[in-house]
């Protein structure tokens, strides 16, 4: 039940766009790099929230003589107009951990130099990442 000006705050989730899709598999091509793609399955069901959001007891749970209560969401459920956001933020303070630079322009784009191994490059699209560099 969120309201908007009150608390629909950072729900957009920075993606790669297709132009960069496009460009990161030319070059990928071009240098004869390997190009793996991952799926996250459970992305949406990761991403801690910030603010305190509650729902209602879903069908098939709710507990008898407690039917009016709610529940408070510890992580990110989906349909959620936030999950989007908080795994995005998940997902790039553990790319960041991991020494991978955010490009400034290009919000869903990361590398990483690995130094004698190389350089990784990384896309992220929602909860798809697209890696590709120089060495497996």
């Amino acid at each position: 039940m969120q309201k908007p000006s009150l608390d629909f705050n950072e729900v957009y989730a920075p993606v790669a766009r297709i132009e960069t899709v496009r460009l990161i598999v030319a070059i990928a091509s071009m240098r004869k790099w390997t190009v793996s793609q991952l799926d996250v399955k459970s992305d949406f069901l990761n991403g801690p929230l910030e603010e305190e959001v509650y729902t209602r007891q879903p069908p098939g749970y709710k507990k008898i003589g407690m039917e009016d209560r709610v529940m408070k969401l510890n992580k990110a459920l989906y349909g959620l107009k936030k999950a989007p956001r908080a795994w995005n933020k998940r997902i790039d303070g553990f790319l960041q951990k991991q020494k991978f630079l955010k490009c400034t322009t290009e919000h869903g784009v990361y590398l990483k130099d690995c130094g004698v191994t190389g350089v990784v490059m990384l896309c992220l699209y929602v909860d798809d990442l697209l890696v590709t560099g120089d060495s497996k």
